[in-house]
């Protein structure tokens, strides 16, 4: 009916429509995405209810930063912003002919039972209690980041905010000390967008208490940050010639693939064999820490480069005690 035009569909869904309708439904339909207000377009709509007929009628006032509060609080929801000025008013009793009451911040909190944080995000506070968080994790103190965690989301933080900042973290100041946590906190990611707030807050949770026990390392930003100073420097050389592409027609006569050794077709599966161009061979970027999984990955960079240069390779992989400081624990 609807591919026929003899049905005309308007449909809103708090889901995401990818998931919640069919796909032949979906197909023939106009999907239209209606994102939150902005904070400056909800203050805009408070202060207009504050004074026009069809609202409160001057009945009160509102100050500034009550304003903002409120504009906060709604989390880019207008009726939810309406909703709570309307319970502030009511909670006041002015008289007739009296001065409008003005609101303040303490009515707001009183009217919708939510303290205000002093939490701008657009200000200091926002970047401070952000930082405090990051770093909090950073030095493994769980109960400090979940705590500037709480002060993120109940002041209003966009919960995919801080799961991207968990994601960046995790290979920033974890890395391969423990690799499970990218893997926590892009789940986590996935999750929050699936689900949302409240109980997204949970599994921020979850990610961020993984991120504050894992063992840390900045090996990873320490690596590419030394190979991209030398690309910068103009130190990058030609690739070597059993690394070229020789797929296309020609390139053999060039020379390209000549002398590549297949590392599948060797003991071990490493070859004896130069990588890095001439001009850097030898250069070393990854520096891998002691701390967590890393001290057993870095014993087999070690094997590996050898085994690269021609010594006799002994590789095992890391055991799952290495890789997981939990299951070392649980040894009896």
């Amino acid at each position: 009916a609807v591919e026929n035009g003899w049905v005309t569909l308007i449909a809103a869904t708090t889901e995401n429509p990818s998931f919640s309708v069919i796909s032949p439904l979906l197909s023939r339909s106009v999907v239209v995405t209606l994102t939150p207000l902005a904070d400056a377009d909800v203050a805009a709509l408070i202060r207009r209810a504050v004074f026009d007929p069809r609202g409160l009628g001057g009945r009160v006032d509102i100050s500034d930063e009550a304003v903002t509060v409120l504009a906060q609080f709604a989390m880019g929801d207008a009726r939810r912003a309406l909703t709570a000025l309307e319970a502030a008013a009511a909670g006041t009793r002015p008289q007739p002919g009296e001065v409008p009451i003005l609101l303040e911040v303490e009515h707001i909190e009183r009217a919708v039972q939510h303290a205000a944080l002093r939490y701008d995000k657009d200000g200091d506070q926002h970047y401070d209690v952000v930082s405090a968080f990051i770093k909090s994790v950073r030095g493994s103190d769980p109960d400090a980041a979940i705590h500037y965690l709480a002060r993120m989301l109940e002041a209003g933080e966009d919960p995919r905010f801080v799961a991207r900042r968990l994601i960046i973290l995790a290979s920033e100041d974890i890395g391969m000390a423990e690799p499970s946590v990218l893997q926590t906190t892009v789940a986590a990611a996935h999750a929050v967008a699936l689900i949302g707030m409240p109980e997204a807050q949970i599994i921020l949770a979850h990610a961020t208490l993984h991120a504050a026990l894992a063992p840390k390392s900045n090996a990873v930003v320490i690596a590419i940050g030394e190979a991209a100073a030398d690309v910068r420097r103009g130190r990058v050389g030609t690739v070597p010639p059993w690394l070229r592409d020789a797929h296309y027609q020609g390139a053999a006569s060039l020379g390209h693939g000549k002398g590549y050794v297949y590392p599948h077709d060797v003991p071990g599966g490493v070859a004896e064999q130069q990588y890095l161009p001439d001009v850097l061979a030898g250069a070393e970027y990854y520096h891998p820490t002691s701390h967590g999984a890393e001290a057993a990955w870095g014993q087999i960079a070690e094997r590996l480069g050898g085994a690269r240069r021609g010594e006799r390779l002994g590789l095992t992989a890391p055991s799952e005690s290495a890789v997981d400081p939990s299951a070392q624990e649980n040894k009896p």
